[in-house]
């Protein structure tokens, strides 16, 4: 379905994300997030926060990432202030025992469990280099909501990848991935050139994925590309973006030669920008971050550039929607006035309120 071009005032707050009676949570459930980063799960438990609940995660002697609330049903010690013994996590307070199925296996001075001490395990995928958790009812993942991402683990791709912490709503994250024509304000030293905000868009919905594309011919070739690929001024440069909702954006950037064939002229290059946007909780938020190539695959000097330069895009944007959220906390926020930039990030609003109300419905 296509957006209507025409776009006037949106009298919505930008990214309400505070739970409401009528409307339920801020974030649906019955989804797959990213909760950390494969190199972060380790033996030693990890304290992340998915969608306003606590949780811990470890890794077996065999590699298995196990997902367990953080919270001892004891007295409410933190499982992550513990350690991990014979793979089972051990509560750093009165040494209770859980296995990775939440199983509470020992206690001080007890022979037999209450069924009351297990806890409910979290479903976990590990798609290196992330880690998936499913935050709706945990006896009943639904493996068709993970979102395919064939570049990572190919060997016909390499990827960098990272994640930033963001002291801000979800929500202003989704915005700023949807709407790119920041990148000729915020990022005009790396990605961003005038072209981007001078581009028209177009924006069409299907189910719960959202896409946005700008196709610019015979441009300025932004420093970032001109690095990465060697390629110079005038490029063709495509914006493709699908972002489905809640959790997961991928941008499929294409740059070539200009009037060269972006798909099939060997000079042209492909890159993948992923983002997971993981909401911790109503005013923080996880920005896992990652780009994948085509080109200069065994190149150690072109991956530590792309990472360092994505990097620092990613924490551009940081300091920017920090510098929102914190305005709105002050002032409780506002009316917006939208623009055609904007569609894509009013879909996506729209998409999510829908999901919401489906889970409120039970539908």
């Amino acid at each position: 379905m296509s957006i209507d071009q025409s776009v006037g005032i949106d009298v919505q707050p930008a990214a309400r994300t505070r739970t409401d009676p009528v409307t339920g949570p801020s974030y649906p459930r019955q989804h797959w997030y990213v909760v950390a980063e494969s190199g972060e799960v380790t033996d030693q438990p990890l304290a992340r926060r998915v969608c306003g609940d606590d949780l811990v995660l470890y890794r077996t002697a065999a590699g298995e990432v196990a997902c367990l609330p953080d919270r001892c049903p004891h007295r409410g010690y933190p499982l992550s202030a513990g350690c991990v013994v014979d793979d089972e996590l051990q509560c750093g307070y009165h040494g209770l025992r859980f296995a990775t199925d939440g199983t509470c296996t020992w206690a001080p001075g007890q022979d037999r469990m209450p069924a009351s001490a297990n806890l409910a395990a979290r479903p976990v995928v590990e798609v290196a280099p992330w880690v998936f958790v499913w935050m709706g009812d945990p006896a009943a993942p639904d493996l068709d909501r993970l979102t395919p991402i064939p570049w990572f683990g190919s060997a016909e791709w390499a990827v960098a990848h990272g994640v930033e912490p963001l002291d801000a709503p979800y929500g202003l994250l989704i915005d700023n991935l949807l709407d790119l024509s920041h990148e000729t304000f915020l990022h005009g030293g790396s990605i961003g050139t005038p072209e981007v905000a001078e581009t028209p868009i177009t924006t069409e919905v299907a189910g719960d994925v959202v896409f946005v594309s700008r196709r610019m011919e015979s441009v300025e070739c932004p420093p970032f590309y001109q690095r990465a690929t060697g390629l110079e001024t005038p490029i063709d440069r495509w914006q493709d973006i699908e972002y489905h909702a809640p959790g997961v954006y991928l941008l499929h950037v294409r740059v070539a030669p200009a009037g060269a064939d972006p798909l099939g002229d060997p000079r042209a290059a492909r890159v993948e920008v992923l983002y997971a946007i993981t909401p911790c909780d109503d005013d923080t938020t996880l920005d896992f971050w990652a780009v994948a190539r085509n080109f200069a695959l065994d190149d150690a000097e072109v991956q530590r550039f792309i990472g360092d330069m994505n990097r620092s895009v990613v924490l551009e944007d940081v300091a920017a929607l920090n510098l929102i959220a914190a305005r709105n906390r002050r002032d409780g926020g506002g009316a917006e006035v939208s623009f055609k930039i904007d569609r894509g990030g009013l879909a996506a609003r729209r998409v999510l309120a829908a999901q919401r109300e489906r889970e409120n419905l039970g539908t």
